[in-house]
């Protein structure tokens, strides 16, 4: 999730969290996934282990190959069918020139398109780096010179933007564009259309010989503070995810249909929409479109979601658009990450909707949730507790560990789908990665019934008149008010620069906004008064990042740029 996945962006060390059945097709019945074999560990000599063909041919192999594996805005594929189209993908890569640990970044819609280049380029044993689109070309081109591609594939709707970003790209061989217009590439590089580049090359029978560590798929950090890190992950690191969060967390079953508002550029939309549907031989559905909730209501109702996956600023304005609650009657299961999920957020849906939210925190270095509700144990409020397959801590400044229930400190994780580091972050790397513990940069505390809470970033949580507030606490005490949808508090230092708590909130309908006075006076009477906080601020949006999450070192500018306001509302605007 981050961009997966608890509160807000990182600072620039730390890590980034993890921002349709078809009518005539007949149900699939309430089916158990079948297991599927595994390959040894990464020894000399170790029987080769490629994730593509683990979530492809393996599942043809296992008799699965007439199921439909992903629905898409004008057809679908069977599990036979997109094995073929990936060994067609993979094969016309090579034929072009792409070399085992290349990598190919795609800039592309979910859509089919994107599906198959990312498991056709893992199917070749190249490295498969999806990229925002949510970009500029001057973004795009960081990540296409940091990341060493010598390939692009990118969607025509691009084209612009995929013509700045590959100008001066020094690796680059080739730019691959869907279409029928060639891209503008730069002198002595190739420029293909996508059709063109799976017309000149015959398919890829057998997956290349990769191994569980060899790499698979880098995965960028938001970068909202600082210069994006490439996390680079094994192919091994996804056959865990689906092993762990997927089968023991979620449950997922070969009749499940999976729906997901984070797109596959994300950690946790590739784990949401390709790899835990294909791990189990459910069914994925592919949007491209941008994520409203009644965009996403309909395909629910249209496709028989069974699970669906979305982050606290998708369900908050799903509840408040009071959809039909019918068009979710499908949907036995939700889950949530990017932020922590307010407690009203998840009676909410509950309520509403019939179904329950798991909320967790994941992030792109670990590939997905490590930490999640489990089905009929939540804890509303909480991040959960450690998902089956990993071990989480807490430690102090001094590195010590704590042991005991009630007392916050930094939290650190370890499993098997951590990432390997960050590509070329030497100084972040030696910081972040200490032996097999991943520091995540999430300040948490443990509570009495093991389930485990976030308290915010490190470098969010305030000290106000000497002692920690954490704005989370004040968020939520902010959201059980009725009037609001969306509530974020930051510290700002004041005139002798001392931390004050101020509060940015959204109204639910801005023609009867509470006023700054009600809403400090509502927190009053839910919290001490010095968690209160000292300025609010309407405004009609929060900035947020690609993944949802909000950019709160914006909204730290923004309320240092303003007057001491004592407690009124500046005129409501979106922050910019």
């Amino acid at each position: 999730m981050a961009d997966v996945v608890s509160v807000d962006e990182p600072a620039p060390d730390e890590p980034t969290r993890v921002d349709e059945p078809a009518p005539d097709e007949p149900t699939r019945g309430d089916e158990p996934a079948r297991s599927l074999p595994t390959a040894p560990g990464p020894t000399s000599g170790a029987a080769s282990f490629n994730a593509a063909a683990h979530l492809t041919l393996a599942r043809v192999e296992a008799g699965d190959g007439h199921r439909t594996a992903v629905r898409f805005p004008g057809g679908s594929l069977t599990y036979a069918e997109l094995t073929e189209r990936v060994r067609a993908v993979a094969g016309a890569l090579r034929a072009a020139g792409v070399r085992p640990e290349q990598r190919v970044l795609m800039v592309m819609p979910d859509d089919i398109d994107l599906f198959t280049a990312i498991l056709g380029t893992m199917w070749a044993g190249a490295v498969a780096v999806p990229g925002s689109t949510m970009l500029t070309g001057r973004e795009l081109g960081v990540l296409i010179r940091d990341s060493r591609a010598t390939t692009v594939i990118g969607d025509e709707a691009f084209a612009d933007r995929l013509a700045e970003a590959t100008a001066g790209a020094p690796d680059l061989e080739r730019v691959v564009l869907t279409g029928a217009t060639a891209p503008t590439a730069p002198s002595g590089v190739d420029a293909l259309t996508w059709d063109g580049l799976l017309a000149a090359g015959g398919p890829m029978p057998e997956p290349a010989p990769t191994w569980d560590e060899s790499q698979a798929l880098w995965l960028y950090t938001s970068g909202t503070t600082g210069k994006p890190k490439g996390a680079m992950h094994r192919h091994s690191d996804i056959r865990f995810v689906c092993d762990t969060y997927a089968a023991q967390v979620l449950g997922i079953r070969a009749d499940d249909v999976c729906l997901s508002v984070a797109k596959l550029f994300f950690a946790y939309g590739i784990g949401n929409s390709m790899f835990f549907p294909l791990s189990a031989g459910a069914c994925a559905v592919l949007e491209p479109g941008r994520p409203d909730p009644e965009r996403y209501s309909r395909l629910a109702e249209e496709h028989g979601a069974t699970l669906f996956f979305a982050v606290p600023s998708f369900w908050g304005p799903m509840l408040a658009a009071e959809l039909p609650a019918e068009r979710f009657a499908t949907v036995r299961r939700g889950a949530s990450a990017g932020e922590a999920l307010p407690a009203r957020m998840f009676h909410g849906v509950r309520e509403r909707y019939g179904f329950e939210v798991l909320d967790g925190i994941g992030s792109t270095e670990a590939l997905h949730i490590f930490v999640s509700n489990l089905p009929g144990q939540v804890v509303p409020g909480s991040s959960g507790f450690p998902v089956p397959g990993y071990e989480v801590q807490l430690r102090r400044p001094d590195g010590t560990v704590i042991d005991e229930a009630g007392e916050q400190g930094m939290l650190y994780v370890a499993g098997d789908s951590i990432c390997t580091g960050y590509w070329c972050r030497t100084e972040v790397n030696r910081m972040v990665f200490q032996g097999r513990w991943m520091r995540t940069g999430d300040q948490y505390v443990r509570n009495a019934d093991g389930s485990w809470t976030c308290l915010g970033r490190a470098d969010d949580v305030l000290k106000v008149g000497g002692i920690w507030v954490s704005p989370g606490e004040v968020e939520t005490r902010l959201l059980e008010h009725t009037g609001l949808a969306e509530a974020v508090v930051v510290g700002v230092p004041d005139a002798d620069g001392l931390d004050k708590p101020v509060a940015f909130v959204v109204p639910r309908d801005p023609t009867a906004a509470p006023s700054p006075e009600e809403l400090v006076a509502f927190c009053r009477d839910g919290l001490a008064a010095f968690k209160r906080p000292r300025v609010v601020v309407t405004v009609e949006e929060l900035p947020k990042t690609p993944t949802g999450k909000i950019q709160r070192y914006r909204l730290r500018e923004h309320a240092s740029a303003l007057p001491e306001v004592g407690g009124r509302s500046a005129t409501p605007e979106a922050v910019s």
